[in-house]
């Protein structure tokens, strides 16, 4: 049984492993090369080398009830989308609160993580760090490997003819941090993912001229969903999970654009996706369509060539004058302190069994968190995956042979359609809630519908038909949390209490009352169809 657990990094992955180690009596040991805890959500004028970097104006594109760790809720004074600097507030409160602090080494660089000698005995591993210029060595019964997936920028500078000519200034959005630069210039944006839509729609209030290039198009949505609820608060629910898996792609597909182009006609703006098979990560700004038909930002295809002091975009011979380009193009990632015989990353992927473990190890001592893209946030994810993976270290729960996990990393690297509900084909790519459930069954963790029915038909209800926050993750088996109930009933009191300041009070209409039964009642009907 592992006992010594090596957690590298102390992000929100690296935060949630500590606590789950401690709660199954391991005794961790967190090594963080900054001076500080909060990996990503910790912003700095300056970039890190081995840490994501980012800009001063960010906000999280999950809502607090979504986003948070599964037994500790953002205060309820907080925005429901969270600016960097309180979201590092708020891990430093869960790192106060668990009492984490203490088993982290700050300012400690993980040089090699390898096997021990008698590995396929032991599955012991030796880790090598460096502080303060001095190195140390120290032997682990498990490596926990928190460090994301922003950290190593991709510049694909060979696919922009002419860029070595150009005399304006360019650089990668890892670099970016405030708007003042783009003041009065005409700037260029490549890349239409959150990053690039953030930093075009900021240059936008300052430049010139802002021009936004996307090769693939995507689809962008407002964090402000119908009736003005949170975007993930309603479209990330158990009942419209389990219709959009019942249904064939295609028309999971054509329903979901009708719903986005309802806020935002994609291919009159020049955004619509070129690939609309595959689900695109979603683009997450409520300004950039005002930016587009005020004539602030402006939409343009791929760039042909790169000239001194202009590019030329696809489908035109026209020069643009450009004197900023910024690449929001990416990143990749690595393990440099890992041989590649231990991991290796092929294709943006690593061949990880459920995104995490290595399938061909003698010994599953070692655990990847965090190296997923699921459509929901990475705070729970990581966090569930951190509850499975210390209890397969501790030797609770078991892995099935290597051959039937190498079997099901071999599949999903074939990126085989399933034909019904929405088509994960993008590396990393998962569903959220059908895979965070995975993981919870494996720990007896999952919400039982059928017998919470029988004994607790409201929260049933809420859990299946509402927004499937974190919370409900902690009702029952290892690591129940006895607030997660009054948590999951409250969750849109806390949504409301900070921005309903003002109230009026409304005269109920009868039609109105009369339309609340009749919802209820065809609610009943859906539920015993459901659950027959």
């Amino acid at each position: 049984m592992a006992k010594r657990v090596a957690i590298v990094g102390a992000g929100v992955s690296g935060l949630a492993s500590i606590k789950c180690c401690l709660e199954e009596g391991l005794e961790p040991t967190c090594f963080e090369r900054s001076d500080d805890l909060g990996g990503l959500w910790r912003f700095t004028e300056h970039v890190e080398e081995g840490r994501a970097s980012l800009y001063k104006s960010v906000v999280s594109n999950s809502c607090k009830e979504m986003s948070c760790y599964s037994d500790f809720p953002f205060p309820e004074d907080y925005p429901n989308y969270v600016p960097n600097s309180q979201f590092l507030e708020y891990l430093k409160m869960y790192a106060n609160h668990f009492d984490l602090l203490k088993h982290i080494q700050f300012k400690t660089k993980v040089c090699s993580v390898t096997k021990c000698s008698d590995f396929a005995v032991s599955g012991q591993w030796e880790v090598v760090t460096m502080h303060e210029e001095k190195q140390e060595s120290a032997i682990f019964d498990a490596v926990m490997v928190c460090t994301g997936f922003l950290t190593n920028l991709y510049l694909p500078l060979d696919s922009f003819p002419g860029i070595n000519a150009f005399k304006g200034q360019y650089f990668h959005s890892r670099q970016y941090k405030h708007p003042d630069i783009f003041k009065d210039k005409r700037v260029l944006v490549i890349g239409m993912g959150n990053s690039g839509t953030d930093i075009a729609v900021e240059a936008s209030h300052l430049a010139e001229k802002v021009f936004l290039s996307t090769t693939g198009g995507g689809w962008v949505i407002s964090r402000i969903f119908d009736s003005g609820y949170p975007w993930d608060m309603v479209f990330m629910t158990r009942f419209q999970n389990m219709l959009r898996n019942s249904l064939p792609t295609p028309i999971v597909t054509w329903l979901m654009e009708r719903k986005i182009n309802n806020w935002l006609n994609h291919a009159n703006y020049g955004l619509i996706p070129e690939d609309r098979t595959q689900l695109k990560e979603f683009v997450l700004n409520d300004e950039l369509p005002g930016r587009i038909i005020t004539g602030k930002v402006f939409i343009r295809p791929s760039i042909k060539e790169v000239k001194e002091n202009s590019v030329i975009f696809n489908n035109t011979s026209k020069e643009e004058p450009i004197d900023i380009i910024v690449f929001a193009t990416g990143y990749t990632f690595a393990f440099p302190f890992l041989d590649e015989s231990v991991v290796k990353v092929e294709d943006g992927q690593a061949s990880l069994y459920k995104y995490i473990f290595p399938a061909h190890l003698q010994k599953p001592t070692l655990a990847i968190i965090g190296l997923i893209k699921p459509l929901g946030s990475m705070i729970p994810t990581g966090e569930t995956q951190a509850r499975w993976a210390v209890r397969v270290l501790k030797g609770v729960n078991k892995l099935p042979p290597p051959s039937v996990m190498i079997e099901e990393i071999n599949g999903r690297k074939e990126n085989k359609p399933s034909w019904f509900g929405l088509c994960y084909c993008k590396a990393l790519q998962s569903d959220y809630i059908t895979y965070i459930d995975e993981l919870l069954t494996y720990i007896n963790a999952k919400p039982n519908l059928f017998s919470m029915l029988l004994t607790d038909p409201h929260l049933a209800l809420t859990v299946f038909f509402g927004p499937c926050s974190p919370y409900q993750f902690r009702l029952t088996g290892p690591g129940k949390w006895e607030g997660a109930r009054n948590a999951i009933m409250t969750q849109w009191d806390r949504t409301f209490k900070v921005i309903k300041a003002r109230v009026v009070q409304e005269s109920p209409s009868p039609f109105e009352s009369f339309l609340k039964l009749f919802s209820f009642l065809a609610l009943l009907v859906a539920i015993f169809l459901i659950f027959l």
